[in-house]
């Protein structure tokens, strides 16, 4: 793809009625980014800004259809993966991801909501190691999610940070180009640290944390930035580190005009359209 094509990205996730994470969320960070957004739908909750009250998934034949045929007819430059609830819908997406080759395949381990509850079954962590880590091009866990997946201790500290992101790492193909961005959301402190590493370079990115309980779907906005943005940073010199520093810089707007907004009564959503109203 061109960089003066606009590029063609697809969110495989969730959907939240309230619209301030999964698809709905996603859709709004690509269309803000100025990428062409796609959704199939891999799990249906009922949740508002307080609590997840309800799940539903899909049949996977159903979810198999539905990958098949968009991927049959639109040209997908980036794939965001988001909720798949259960080892099943795991093991359907990274088959139909291999099928076809599809490229720069952003991972959010969605594994508990803000409010609490539990949008991933327990054995469906073991199919997401085996199955859909050896596809994703870039993962993005937070601290707790970088605990369950490597088996380990939740980090406490950016010095215990530094040694999950390189137990994460190597737990990715290590015959290509694969990357980690591990956030530091969950340390205690005024400063917000993440850390980006490809088994290589180690990238260390710090902000000023913003005092807001407007947080909702920041996981979700942040990796769905970073698919956006791929593509369009593919010729710049290095590419995820530019598509990675711009989705955070965007995130980082978003949440600071969430004020804006008037969106229930427990963690608000981000204002994803800052730029226009």
């Amino acid at each position: 793809m061109g960089t003066a094509s606009i590029p063609n990205v697809v969110s495989i996730a969730g959907i939240d009625p309230s619209g301030g994470a999964g698809i709905y969320a996603d859709l709004k960070a690509f269309s803000a980014l100025g990428a062409y957004g796609c959704g199939v739908v891999a799990a249906l909750t009922a949740q508002n800004t307080q609590a997840v009250t309800g799940l539903h998934t899909p049949p996977t034949d159903f979810l198999r259809l539905q990958i098949d045929t968009l991927f049959a007819d639109v040209r997908i430059d980036a794939v965001k993966l988001g909720m798949l609830g259960t080892a099943e819908i795991v093991a359907t997406v990274a088959d139909r991801l291999n099928h076809f080759a599809a490229e720069n395949v952003v991972l959010d381990p969605v594994m508990v909501a803000k409010s609490g509850d539990h949008l991933l079954a327990k054995n469906a962590v073991a199919m997401l190691r085996e199955a859909l880590l050896p596809r994703c091009f870039i993962l993005t866990p937070n601290l707790p999610e970088a605990g369950v997946i490597t088996e380990s201790r939740t980090p406490e500290t950016v010095r215990e940070m530094y040694r999950c992101i390189e137990r994460l790492r190597d737990m990715l193909p290590t015959h290509s180009p694969r990357w980690v961005l591990l956030k530091g959301g969950h340390l205690p402190g005024d400063e917000l640290v993440d850390l980006l590493f490809d088994g290589d370079r180690m990238i260390e990115m710090r902000d000023a944390r913003i005092q807001t309980k407007n947080t909702h779907g920041t996981g979700c906005t942040l990796s769905s930035a970073i698919a956006a943005l791929l593509p369009r940073c593919a010729d710049q010199l290095h590419p995820v580190e530019a598509a990675v520093r711009q989705a955070r810089s965007y995130l980082r707007r978003a949440i600071e005009e969430s004020g804006r907004l008037a969106v229930g009564k427990g963690h608000g959503p981000v204002h994803h359209f800052h730029a226009w109203y």
